[in-house]
């Protein structure tokens, strides 16, 4: 943020976003949506619900997917209208290639359904 490098800090803050995402904790199928408010539970933390703890693969994955999604729209915006908004999701996706250890090239990965 100091440098104003402003492809790093979207990339950065956009990536943290989909961290905390992932942390989240996933509600079940049978959990009650809503209820009476007098079965709710009181108190300050009643609700609260530890979060998720990604391993250091998960963490690494969320990173590919988001260079991966920069990556696949920069690809889609072919117009010569949209050449510096591709030309800078090509440089968050490099931001966030770096943080893999990767000396590859940003290309997008194939999507294996």
């Amino acid at each position: 943020m100091r440098s104003r490098d402003k492809a790093a800090v979207s990339a950065l803050r956009g990536t943290l976003a989909a961290l905390d995402n992932a942390e989240a904790v996933p509600l079940d199928e049978d959990s009650p949506r809503a209820g009476a408010l007098e079965a709710s539970p009181a108190g300050a933390g009643a609700t609260e619900a530890a979060r998720r703890e990604l391993g250091e693969r998960e963490v690494l994955d969320v990173v590919r997917a988001e260079a991966d999604e920069r990556l696949e729209a920069a690809a889609r915006l072919t117009a010569p209208a949209h050449a510096a908004r591709a030309e800078r999701l090509r440089a968050e996706a490099r931001v966030l290639l770096r943080f893999l250890d990767t000396d590859e090239e940003p290309q997008p990965t194939p999507k294996h359904g």
